[in-house]
């Protein structure tokens, strides 16, 4: 192989982070969009103007979410088994939502009737805000550690429940989450949309961007306080991949050891508040490119963010803190890394192109009088 074990571990934790970001700035602001749909769009035009800023490229931002995710499968197995397991039903409740969202898409237009319509944009926003808030709320919960332990076999017990996970800091992180992506999309909006839904998105994405910035800060405070996770003696990062060989230890504050020890970490966290800074100007200004720049930004540091505050640590066990899942020992094979790497290194250039090229070519304002009853 090309690169050691623990080189290849450490390219793949970067990687599932790039994918993770890739999802939530693109497939974000199709969920930050649909959340406001009620909000920005009064009549049925201005709502079929909303729809159609995203209706042609969800389905490409979709595909974020599926390469994170065979990301996880094929590269960290663990922690695959272990998230999607204990996470079923708040896991079941983000597709739910994800599968309604194309139909929404498909069948919303193939009638007439207000109340049929309104049904289906009901749908439309609950496809982005219920996968938004879930996904600030597993986060929260990650950061707190998940119940869950292994056996002498490496099989995987999880032992929480499902309103377990709504907890206080946990409905936190998920309401960073949902501010984020609605600011997301409002500034998509701003720069896809014309007329009233373009004004009533940067009102509404200008109070979202107030509410980024002021969460995220809360979060850290607390996020400071927390019991954090930290591994002691040594680990070999080019050993075999069993979670159960190390010891691990918790105390108050260690989330934030790595911005102690690698003070341009900080970076990271001004990013997330720089952006949502970024994008508050562009949404006062009614500059749309620096307030969707400043969005993507927000949303790419405030995720690196928690992985940077983790690491090694991938996922934290709080039954037993030495099964949690660190880098070093919850990855696949060194063989399967390195076939792993070479085809995406073969193929995701292909995706950037393709996705780049599409933003082209549908480049530009959707207005209401151009969407006609051919369009969703």
């Amino acid at each position: 192989m090309l690169f050691d074990y623990e080189v290849l571990r450490l390219i793949w934790w970067a990687l599932l982070g790039v994918l993770l970001v890739g999802f939530a700035v693109t497939d974000g602001f199709d969920m930050g969009t649909a959340a406001l749909l009620p909000a920005v769009a009064r009549t049925d035009g201005q709502r079929r103007q909303v729809i159609n800023t995203v209706g042609p490229v969800w389905e490409g931002n979709q595909v974020w979410f599926i390469l994170g995710g065979g990301a996880i499968f094929a590269a960290w197995p663990a922690l695959y088994a272990v998230s999607f397991s204990g996470f079923y039903l708040a896991m079941f409740l983000i597709l739910v939502a994800l599968i309604i969202r194309p139909v929404a898409f498909k069948f919303r237009s193939k009638r007439p009737e207000p109340a049929w319509r309104a049904r289906w944009d009901a749908a439309l926003c609950f496809s982005g805000v219920v996968p938004a808030l879930i996904f600030g709320v597993a986060v929260g919960n990650v950061l707190q550690g998940v119940p869950f332990h292994f056996d002498d076999t490496l099989r995987p017990f999880y032992t929480g429940s499902f309103f377990a996970l709504l907890n206080p800091f946990a409905l936190l992180c998920g309401l960073v989450s949902l501010a984020m992506l609605i600011l997301h999309g409002a500034t998509w909006l701003q720069i896809k949309a014309d007329g009233e839904p373009a004004e009533r998105a940067r009102r509404y994405g200008m109070i979202a961007a107030l509410v980024v910035i002021v969460l995220f800060a809360v979060g850290g405070f607390w996020v400071a306080q927390l019991d954090g996770y930290r591994i002691v003696g040594d680990l070999d990062p080019n050993g075999p991949s069993n979670p159960l060989r190390k010891e691990v230890v918790l105390e108050a504050g260690l989330w934030m050891n790595n911005f102690a020890k690698w003070p341009l970490l900080w970076l990271v966290p001004v990013v997330g508040f720089g952006g949502a800074v970024l994008a508050l100007l562009g949404l006062a200004t009614r500059i749309g490119t620096l307030s969707f720049l400043g969005s993507k930004l927000s949303v790419a540091g405030i995720i690196t963010t928690v992985g940077a505050a983790m690491f090694p640590i991938i996922l934290p066990s709080s039954t037993d803190p030495g099964h949690s899942l660190t880098v070093w020992d919850g990855s696949s094979s060194h063989y399967t890394l390195g076939i792993m790497l070479i085809a995406t290194v073969l193929l995701l250039p292909i995706v950037l192109l393709y996705t780049a090229w599409v933003y082209k070519v549908l480049w530009g304002k959707v207005s209401e009088r151009d969407v006609n009853e051919e369009m969703y």
